[in-house]
């Protein structure tokens, strides 16, 4: 009986109806990836990171970002990634992680609430993931980060999660993307691209007489004006409110009048300062620093009577991108006299020093905040801030232009992260690429590789290594079943091409599969490729060089066992149409991560399955592949369509001669001496004997019947031990 008689035995009459009907409940069962609540665990994360928080705003805005605050101010930020970025990871479904930034844009947390990483799942334990976001804290979002070593000194490197680079590097640009775009959009930090802005530079070259109503035309100069209305205004909710209220004749009188101004460029600050002044000011600020002009009428002093010698102002500061930059007595310098025709008379002049070490960009939008302080109590009180925002005229700055090191920094930031993924990778991409270009040529010259018996079984022997060793161990590069699945479910769910880029060396697995089985069938990745297949073969090639028995099942009992793969197949498909999570864990019926991926350093109970398996093989050639491998089952499907049949067979094969069913150590050809293409691990031994007029029984019997010294024609028997040559 043949496989696929048994299989329609095995499954329902109508299986090809039931097929789509179980395709149908896929479609339906899909559903995409949104962020939502995860319980206690967030709220915990917020007081680990903000003990005193007193208050978490509910999600506002695109992003759905709350805001965290601690004694009435703000402190900080929190969001799910998910509201922000849709990256697929491995798994093809996105990594939510919570991340919390506070007001300078520096992240203080980053912990992953859910994510679907087979690797993860079953296999490294979830803390080595938890503590590589952990390394985050600190990390400002302008920050280039980078999985692994960089050439880019400026760059913060992490180490991967071991087992899991591509899960790493998606957990990185999940964290870095979604919280660059999170402060962009709180204006924490300045958009720039993805370049790391150099602050611009104050022309001194540029000047023209200005008078006060110009500067405060083009925006040279700012103003915040406040009635004692809108202070109070402020106020209401609080504890402060009703404390030192306008009455309602005063709510309109000025709180304050407050004026402020870039002075460095010599336009304004030779306007407001005279020449003199502005000359000396200039000789006194040392390289990267400026001079702010603050200028103040009304009830309310900007300096305020607490001041004291060596104290820091706290009635302003200023913000640029969330950094916030305070005045000491060593920053501050009174003015006397402000000589802008047409500038009104004011209570308060000052210059404040921005010093360099502030790393101020005066091409940037910065703003000037005051305070305003309500006393609650003896000691206690409450601040409301008033902002007033500040932008320098273009004419006035010159932008640095960017070097070539910074442009291809850029553009190495903006590249899609698979890109990035493929140029850290690329010795083992070309070392793959050659391995694929040398067993496509073995494929494709394969009648004159198998005339070279001896020399074949060697090349193949060190291509088998190398699949273990770099391929397996070294790149990681084992196909799964749940490649496959993955890839069913996101043909009806959400297709994307990038989810398959992120591994490249499983890209390039998969592409040459695919094209292997239309060509050859399965047996090209079953018997080259799979890193456990070969690791199975390499012990099972020891084993009989050591004597050590060996035993085949009947043929007949052999071929009933090849159900089973199929069966698990369907068994692990049927599962992830409920939970893909489910099917991943069920999925360890194949050995890979295990032997492969985790290079047996796993809980004991896993190891002593694959090594159960290895031991198994020792005495019997490739069980697991040939009863158990769900994936060879998957590749067995589609090889039905394959376009050719390279593997040569004559008249004589099966019928009489048994030589090459005999030999073939997976039991891959019939005793009709068909080669069945769906379990055949194209190792080319029976082409080897295909040429090989010294063992195959017709070619002895051809060379027989032309050697007219030969008194008897050979004839051939129905079954022919003849020792396997080299």
């Amino acid at each position: 009986m043949t496989a696929q008689p048994l299989l329609r035995q095995v499954f329902p009459r109508y299986w090809s109806v039931g097929l789509v009907v179980m395709v149908l409940l896929m479609v339906a069962a899909f559903a995409t990836v949104q962020a939502k609540s995860y319980g206690d665990i967030e709220r915990q994360r917020i007081d680990k990171v903000f003990p005193q928080t007193d208050k978490v705003s509910e999600p506002e805005g695109k992003f759905k970002v709350r805001t965290i605050s601690a004694a009435g101010k703000v402190v900080g930020y929190v969001f799910q990634s998910l509201d922000v970025v849709d990256i697929p990871a491995y798994s093809g479904k996105p990594i939510n992680t919570q991340v919390i930034l506070d007001t300078a844009g520096v992240i203080q947390d980053a912990y992953v609430l859910e994510h679907h990483e087979p690797i993860l799942l079953i296999g490294i334990p979830e803390e080595k993931l938890h503590g590589f976001s952990a390394r985050y804290k600190g990390i400002k979002v302008t920050q280039r980060v980078v999985v692994g070593r960089s050439s880019d000194t400026s760059a913060v490197t992490v180490d991967a999660i071991a087992g899991a680079t591509v899960t790493a590097m998606v957990v990185n640009e999940v964290i870095m993307r979604a919280a660059h775009d999170v402060a962009v959009s709180l204006k924490l930090v300045a958009d720039t691209g993805g370049m790391r802005k150099k602050p611009a530079i104050v022309r001194q070259d540029v000047y023209q007489p200005a008078t006060w109503e110009q500067l405060t035309g083009d925006g040279s100069i700012r103003r915040l004006n406040l009635t004692r209305g809108q202070v109070d205004a402020a106020f209401k909710g609080t504890e402060a409110e009703g404390v030192e209220n306008a009455s309602p004749d005063q709510v309109n009188d000025t709180f304050i009048d407050l004026y402020t101004a870039d002075l460095n460029p010599p336009t304004i600050g030779r306007a407001l300062l005279g020449d003199n002044q502005y000359l000396f000011l200039m000789q006194e600020l040392k390289p990267g620093e400026q001079a702010i002009a603050v200028l103040g009428r009304g009830q309310y002093s900007f300096k305020g009577s607490g001041y004291v010698r060596g104290g820091i102002f706290d009635r302003v500061q200023l913000r640029q991108f969330g950094n916030v930059i305070s005045f000491r007595d060593m920053d501050h310098q009174r003015l006397s006299d402000v000589f802008a025709q047409g500038m009104p008379e004011f209570d308060e002049l000052s210059v404040f020093i921005v010093r360099k070490a502030a790393a101020f960009d005066p091409g940037s939008p910065w703003s000037l905040e005051l305070l305003v302080r309500r006393q609650t109590g003896p000691v206690n009180g409450i601040f409301s801030s008033f902002e007033v925002g500040y932008q320098l005229p273009e004419q006035y700055i010159e932008r640095p232009a960017p070097t070539a090191e910074e442009l291809a920094a850029v553009e190495e930031a903006n590249r899609p992260m698979w890109l990035n993924i493929w140029y850290q990778k690329q010795f083992q991409i070309a070392v793959l690429a050659s391995a694929l270009l040398l067993l496509t040529a073995i494929l494709f010259l394969q009648d004159k590789f198998t005339r070279q018996p001896r020399f074949l079984h060697w090349l193949r022997r060190g291509y088998l290594m190398f699949t273990v060793v770099f391929m397996g161990w070294y790149a990681l590069g084992q196909l799964s079943v749940v490649n496959v699945l993955t890839f069913v479910h996101a043909l009806f769910q959400n297709f994307r091409w990038e989810l398959f880029l992120t591994d490249p060396l499983i890209f390039m697995l998969w592409v040459f599969t695919a094209a292997s089985i239309l060509l050859w069938g399965r047996g090209v990745f079953c018997g080259w490729l799979c890193p456990f297949g070969a690791l199975q073969e390499l012990i099972n090639e020891a084993a009989r060089k050591l004597k050590i028995p060996q035993y085949e099942l009947p043929f007949a009992v052999h071929e009933r066992l090849w159900a089973i793969k199929y069966i698990i197949l369907l068994l692990l498909f049927g599962l992830s149409l409920e939970s893909m999570s489910t099917a991943e864990q069920f999925a360890e019926v194949e050995p890979f991560k295990t032997a492969i991926t985790l290079r047996f350093d796993r809980q004991w109970w896993f190891v002593l399955y694959a090594v159960a398996l290895l031991v198994i093989n020792i005495f019997t050639r490739k069980v697991y592949c040939r009863y158990i491998c769900p994936l060879g089952a998957a590749l067995a499907i589609p090889t039905k369509l394959r376009l050719f049949d390279w593997l040569k067979r004559r008249k004589e094969c099966g019928n009489p001669c048994q030589l090459c069913a005999k030999e073939c150590e997976i039991q891959a050809i019939h005793p009709d001496g068909r080669i069945n293409a769906n379990e055949c691990h194209y190792c080319l031994d029976c082409q080897m004997t295909y040429h090989n007029d010294n063992k195959c029984p017709p070619l002895i019997n051809k060379r027989k019947k032309r050697n007219k010294s030969a008194p008897v024609t050979a004839q051939l028997i129905p079954v022919v031990e003849v020792a396997a040559s080299e």
